[in-house]
């Protein structure tokens, strides 16, 4: 999806254990529009930037992961935690830029 001149632009800083475990899932987003990509990619060097459908895609996935026995069957592994936080993260821009829409 390109994004239009009225998308609002979201800049992240990813990196260290956070974007290791959300690269570990990036196939869960292969029907995203090329974000799967995007996140492999992606050093965590510099902030990423993110459009409304990106953090929604995001906030899925990890969401699903989280959940999953497979992906994380002790809750208080320290990747869980990782996990989780990452997505607090996201759902926190999210939340604060779009609200309740």
């Amino acid at each position: 999806m390109k994004p239009g001149r009225n998308d609002h632009r979201h800049s992240l800083l990813i990196c260290g254990d956070e974007l290791r475990e959300l690269k570990r899932h990036t196939a869960s987003m292969a029907e995203a529009f090329g974000l799967d990509t995007k996140i492999e990619k992606y050093k965590g060097t510099r902030p990423i930037t993110l459009y409304r459908w990106d953090l929604e895609c995001l906030m899925d996935v990890i969401d699903v992961a989280l959940d999953d026995e497979r992906d994380y069957p002790d809750k208080s592994a320290p990747e869980f935690e990782i996990l989780k936080r990452l997505g607090a993260r996201l759902r926190k821009e999210y939340d604060d830029t779009y609200g309740d829409d």
